[in-house]
């Protein structure tokens, strides 16, 4: 299941869970976040119960694309215990996703 993160569940739903949790930061316009909707919608399917996996709308989030220094889309943040771990920018391999969440396992 995708999660769709906004200002007022982020801190319930990304800082304190008790799972990882990766933050796909984008925006409609953006071509290269169009690409990785479908791997991010994928991964939050298999990772379902192992991992918490949505996105923020930067457009319409501003205020956390800000706290995050989100510059660039897609920009991917992965959470855990409340703390950015890692941290992917741009249109990647699935391959590399699955990296880094099964790293945070």
């Amino acid at each position: 299941m995708e999660y769709k993160f906004t200002n007022a569940n982020f801190k319930q739903e990304v800082l304190e869970s008790s799972v990882p949790v990766m933050v796909d930061f984008y925006a409609e316009w953006c071509g290269p976040c169009r690409m990785m909707g479908p791997v991010v919608e994928k991964l939050a399917g298999e990772y379902d119960g192992r991992a918490r996996i949505g996105k923020v709308n930067s457009d319409e989030e501003e205020e956390l694309a800000g706290q995050y220094n989100v510059m660039s889309i897609p920009d991917i943040l992965f959470f855990k215990n409340g703390k950015v771990v890692d941290q992917v920018v741009g249109a990647v391999p699935e391959s590399v996703l699955r990296e880094k969440l099964d790293a945070l396992l």
